[in-house]
């Protein structure tokens, strides 16, 4: 697995060199639009644990399903979630973004590549941004910066106000 991930890393890295003029060209509206969908997943979890009344180690859990699973497993550590959960939870998650995202944009008539690209990695992670690359190395290499930055604001950002939720 270790093998794999030096060159999956530059995978990802390449495209991304290749359009980082048009990423920090959008810098900032992809910056908002990565906040309020990492904001919007985390608020979804909550909402729907609440609704469904489900047990706080689920809602604990299920906060981090957006991230990736190597960062998950680490901030699981940190809020005291079950790693078997949210193993589940984001695998679950990247699997129906993948699936469901692409779909979803084209019934809503959203084409723009870096819109595409940006809502797929901030929401699933590593198997959206293979399904984003797909797509177009446009797609591939906002999904892939959007999946790290998201990592980031989330694991940040679920520590501190998952005290206030429970």
């Amino acid at each position: 697995m270790t093998y794999l991930l030096g060159p999956a890393t530059v995978a990802l890295a390449v495209p991304l060199y290749r359009q980082r003029k048009v990423i920090a060209a959008n810098m900032v509206p992809a910056l908002v639009g990565l906040i309020a969908g990492t904001v919007s997943t985390i608020v979804s979890a909550v909402l729907l644990v609440k609704l469904m009344k489900l047990s706080n180690q689920i809602l604990i859990s299920l906060t981090i399903k957006s991230i990736t699973i190597p960062v998950a497993s680490e901030v699981a550590k940190i809020i005291h979630g079950d790693s078997f959960l949210v193993a589940a939870f984001v695998m679950v998650t990247g699997m129906c973004g993948a699936m469901l995202g692409p779909w979803l944009m084209n019934s809503l008539k959203i084409l723009d590549p870096f819109s595409r690209g940006l809502a797929i990695g901030t929401i699933a992670h590593g198997i959206g941004t293979a399904e984003a690359a797909r797509e177009g190395e446009l797609q591939g290499a906002v999904s892939g910066a959007a999946m790290g930055l998201a990592a980031i604001i989330t694991s940040i950002a679920v520590p501190f106000i998952l005290p206030s939720i429970l």
